[in-house]
């Protein structure tokens, strides 16, 4: 049964998880404003909306103009009547070792995970002083604990997600119904690597076990009507705390498989991917493409699988780092 008609906009929302939240909220009744700078994709994923009975309009916006964020936040005020939560979910990745990745690259990861959450939240926030409430869902991942080699970039825009989120919640202390909510899974089924850059040289692949980008929907949704400031995907929260705690072993491990790992893999040329300009046509929801209508579920994480990965990896780390 449909619950109260939120009013949602969704930043990154042609693919991925952006995607994947967008329907979960159409199923809830929720009127949409769906962003991102692909039309074709939004577009999709606006007509699987509406064949659920919602209302969702499209808005092509690139997340690093700031002043066309404003436009865009300005309109989907007025096209909803007010916002109640805000889902800043658009992410790029650049894969590589730091010195191998032009530096424009880099920066082009920064400016759209990081500034353009910000620019998100700068459109967002005085709309919500005004209406007295309102949730911005800001997507991190597990990069803003644990940080991976051969992503410098995507590592320092999460790190610095999760430093913005907190001063944010401390700014707004006095205004209890505004929420920043962050949200942090494990890796997620979705078009993400086949957008990525990629400098290594190797194919990029998920590892087993990875969750489905509706399993992380379903978290972001129940934000709508419980916010809470931190929610971990796929693994326990003190457990990702504890990886954290070992990260600098942690680090220098992932850093010899990763170098192993390139130059087994398969072969493929270097690629700006999806930095400068968005994939062509609908990415669908999950890294198989998933655009004819989203009926196959993407695979199923196994938690036993992640616990005991996440629990060996952060053991062993604090157990070098003590002999360090």
């Amino acid at each position: 049964m449909k619950r109260t008609n939120l009013r949602v906009v969704i930043t990154g929302a042609s693919s991925g998880i952006g995607a994947a939240t967008a329907i979960a909220f159409a199923r809830e009744g929720a009127s949409l404003v769906l962003g991102a700078r692909g039309q074709e994709g939004l577009e999709d994923v606006a007509r699987r909306c509406r064949k659920l009975g919602a209302d969702a309009e499209v808005r092509v916006v690139d997340v690093t103009d700031a002043d066309a964020v404003a436009a865009f936040a300005r309109e989907a005020n007025a096209l909803l009547g007010a916002i109640d939560l805000w889902f800043s979910d658009v992410g790029i990745g650049v894969v590589g070792k730091y010195a191998d990745v032009p530096l424009e690259d880099h920066r082009r990861v920064i400016e759209t995970n990081l500034i353009g959450h910000m620019n998100d939240a700068h459109a967002v926030l005085p709309i919500f002083l005004e209406q007295g409430r309102g949730t911005w869902v800001n997507m991190i991942s597990l990069g803003g604990y644990v940080t991976t080699p051969f992503s410098a970039a995507y590592a320092a825009s999460k790190f610095g997600l999760r430093g913005f989120a907190a001063a944010l919640r401390g700014e707004l202390s006095r205004h209890p119904d505004i929420h920043i909510c962050d949200v942090y899974p494990t890796f997620v089924d979705t078009p993400g690597f086949a957008h990525a850059a990629n400098y290594t040289g190797a194919r990029l692949s998920y590892p087993p076990g990875v969750l489905a980008p509706e399993k992380v929907a379903d978290a972001v949704v129940k934000l709508a009507y419980q916010p809470r400031a931190t929610t971990v995907i796929g693994m326990p929260s003190p457990l990702l705390k504890l990886m954290a705690l070992a990260n600098p072993v942690n680090a220098s491990l992932m850093n010899r498989f990763l170098e192993a790992w390139s130059k087994r893999a398969q072969r493929v040329p270097d690629t700006e991917g999806a930095l400068y300009a968005p994939a062509p046509g609908a990415s669908g929801v999950h890294s198989h493409g998933d655009t004819n209508g989203g009926a196959r579920p993407a695979r199923q994480a196994h938690p036993a699988l992640l616990l005991g990965v996440a629990v060996a990896a952060a053991a062993v780390g604090l157990q070098l780092f003590r002999k360090r």
